[in-house]
């Protein structure tokens, strides 16, 4: 192996184990976000679901009102969350922290954030929702809908086009090697590839709305894996099949797994190419909508906080 290739190797094995170190801390960040809400929301269930006539006789009344022990924590908690939130849009303009981490990353944990805030913050208001805080609860769970729609269509935008076609062509390579290999032990798998992992032409996607595009990408997403598993089912049999979790979980069969893995990553690469420009013009206006909903809820919250601090709310 010449010293280039050794580099080279190297390089990507340590992307690689970056890559493992990241998915690790986004679950672990998911698994704490859910485990933090869910722990409060047991504990306060039985107060939660009593009229607001009823709660002030709860012993949990003192804690779990917004002005509460609890209560109070939670929103300062809440107001935390934030500013942290607002480090990404924030890293774009100031250069050293530009250079902390990888956006992508800052924008999986962005997503972790944006979407137990508003959790924590109907926790701090102990559900009970009025006023500027209620109208600024209600824009902040309009952020984090649309952010979830932001963190999809930034998946689909190849961060370099012509790196992308060139992946395609290098796993279109490899994946008629890998079909040739499996074809010899299950019949029709090529076949089966082709029908399965179909993307529409680039004539019909020039032929479409951006929103009906957008569609197309969820539900050809969203669909894979039903393909997948209907794949395994006829290569494996019955029995394969259900030992792989209904097809969900890999076989044990090597060449017809590799052959899968191939095929998924060429479908999702070239239906990134295809919908590039559909997706970049939603993108574009997702930035107009998600960006001025931000703004509003810190505006709204700060107004809140406040108030509520100067009229000395108890």
């Amino acid at each position: 192996m010449s010293q280039s290739a050794t580099i080279q190797n190297a390089i990507f094995n340590k992307a690689q184990s970056a890559e493992r170190g990241h998915r690790k801390r986004l679950l672990a960040g998911w698994i704490a976000a859910a485990l933090f809400v869910s722990g409060f929301l047991i504990y306060g269930f039985n107060y939660y679901i009593l009229p607001s006539t009823e709660r002030p006789f709860s012993p949990k009344h003192a804690l779990l009102r917004p002005s509460g022990t609890i209560g109070v924590n939670l929103g300062m908690f809440g107001v935390l969350m934030f500013f942290i939130i607002f480090l990404y849009p924030l890293r774009k303009r100031w250069d050293w922290l530009g250079k902390q981490g990888n956006s992508r990353h800052w924008l999986d944990f962005h997503v972790i954030l944006g979407t137990a805030a508003p959790l924590v913050i109907a926790l701090h208001s102990s559900f009970k929702f009025g006023g500027i805080a209620g109208m600024a609860f209600w824009i902040m769970t309009a952020v984090t809908l649309s952010g979830f729609i932001g963190r999809y269509l930034y998946s689909q935008i190849p961060r370099s086009l012509n790196a992308a076609e060139l992946s395609i062509k290098e796993i279109q390579e490899a994946e008629v090697k890998l079909r040739w290999a499996a074809e010899e032990r299950h019949d029709k798998i090529g076949i089966d590839l082709i029908d399965l992992f179909a993307l529409p032409t680039a004539a019909q996607v020039a032929s479409i709305s951006v929103l009906s595009a957008i569609g197309w990408m969820m539900w050809l997403d969203l669909k894979r894996p039903l393909q997948v598993s209907w794949l395994r089912l006829r290569a494996g049999g019955f029995g394969g099949w259900v030992g792989s979790a209904f097809g969900l979980l890999r076989t044990s069969n090597a060449d017809l797994e590799n052959a899968i893995f191939n095929a998924r990553r060429q479908a999702s690469l070239h239906k990134r190419v295809l919908f590039l420009s559909q997706t970049k013009t939603v993108f574009n206006l997702w930035h107009v909508v998600h960006k001025p909903f931000s703004y509003s809820f810190a505006l709204l919250a700060i107004i809140h906080i406040v108030v509520a601090m100067g009229m000395g709310y108890r």
